[in-house]
């Protein structure tokens, strides 16, 4: 795991105003090595769908529901009830990247992500060989508020600096973005963001 230094946040404390930084660190997403499903079609069931629990930054989980030709992630603790009703992916045929992506806030001795960015590769028009990459930039759901979904696009296709892009946006939105009522920041660059589909913040 690596961790590279980009930014710092200041935050309004009670007291002395106390500076806080903000840094990346990365996990590698493996289903087929690292996860365990919780979830799969009954034996008679002909449907190709499944659920998986897989390690995150530090304890966090990562929920990986497929189903399709399509995945939808959840990063960190999700609410209580069935979190894939909360399906957040891509109209096309999708698949993620290997690399997450995770913004840590460090405070002192204490540090918790606060957002992700997770590289997506999105199915393209018909007679387009070539998938479009989009950064998918995520609230972490944490232990004690268990709210956790998209807060931005930054299409990487034909948009440069696009990883910077989307650290902004992860850094900006995280701490005030509200699931199911703000939407998603698009950059969408030169090539129009692939429809999202699912989710109260999908579209």
């Amino acid at each position: 795991m690596r961790r590279a230094l980009i930014g710092c946040l200041f935050i309004a404390m009670t007291g002395p105003a106390v500076t806080a930084e903000i840094e990346s660190a990365h996990t590698e997403l493996d289903i087929g090595k690292d996860c365990a499903a919780f979830a799969t079609p009954a034996a008679d069931e002909s449907a190709d769908w499944a659920s998986y629990v897989c390690p995150g930054w530090r304890g966090y989980p990562v929920l990986v529901f497929y189903g399709d030709l399509r995945e939808s992630i959840f990063y960190g603790f999700p609410p209580e009830g069935d979190p894939a009703r909360d399906w957040e992916s891509f109209a096309a045929f999708n698949r993620t990247g290997t690399t997450i992506e995770w913004r840590i806030l460090v405070d002192g001795e204490r540090r918790s992500p606060i957002a992700t960015i997770h590289r997506w590769f999105v199915s393209a028009d018909e007679g387009e060989d070539e998938d479009i990459e989009v950064l998918v930039v995520e609230k972490v759901g944490q232990v004690q508020e268990r709210q956790g979904c998209v807060m931005g696009y930054v299409v990487a296709t034909g948009n440069e600096n696009a990883n910077e892009k989307a650290r902004r946006i992860a850094d900006e939105q995280a701490f005030d973005f509200a699931c199911g009522a703000d939407q998603p920041v698009i950059d969408a660059g030169t090539v129009p963001l692939p429809a999202p589909s699912g989710g109260d913040n999908g579209g």
